[in-house]
């Protein structure tokens, strides 16, 4: 089962795009095999997807042994306003939260607030990110493995990922919501908290 060409299969479909018209770029990091960071352009929005994340379950760092088939799987998806020119290293950032499973340990799930340690791209207010439900739909993996979610990737400021550790993913998104704030702005300012 070749679960990284069947996700990009159907991740194009559901953009409605083929392999043409989409950039990708490459991360490999030492001992683990490459992630790839499409970027399919739309009328409003530009999608960043990962492929690679989904190549091996998730599971408990604590267990002797992994499973190879069964435990959650996870892609990542960050939608940012078209026109934005993101700076340079957003691949390469991607490229290290689809592979944070491998390297630490962490299971990527809904409302999880992961810390960068530094701007999410040249000269960006974000150094963490907070990941949700996508509408992308889940990839059906043959049994008994599970299928591949997507989750979507919100870059947050140094004070909005304090306001989640302190009050919760749902208090940041709703102030979010009340001061009218584009999450898909690269530009935004931070909410105020």
């Amino acid at each position: 089962m070749e679960v990284v060409d069947k996700v990009r299969t159907e991740v194009l479909d559901h953009f409605g795009v083929d392999t043409a018209g989409v950039d990708s770029a490459s991360v490999t990091f030492l001992g683990l095999e490459p992630i790839e960071i499409l970027r399919i352009p739309g009328d409003d929005l530009v999608h960043y997807v990962t492929l690679g994340g989904s190549r091996h379950p998730m599971g408990d760092p604590t267990d002797l042994l992994a499973d190879p088939v069964r435990g959650p799987r996870a892609e990542l998806v960050l939608a940012l306003r078209a026109g934005s020119g993101t700076s340079a290293g957003l691949a390469k950032t991607l490229g290290v939260l689809a592979a944070t499973p491998v390297v630490e340990g962490v299971v990527l799930q809904a409302d999880a607030l992961l810390d960068l340690g530094e701007p999410m791209w040249r000269d960006a207010p974000f150094t963490a990110v907070l990941l949700g439900e996508s509408d992308i739909p889940a990839v059906v993996l043959p049994e008994p493995a599970e299928p591949v979610r997507y989750l979507t990737v919100v870059p947050v400021t140094a004070t909005e990922a304090a306001w989640v550790r302190v009050r919760g993913a749902q208090a940041l998104r709703d102030a979010w919501a009340e001061a009218g704030i584009d999450v898909h702005d690269p530009a935004r300012g931070a909410a105020t908290l």
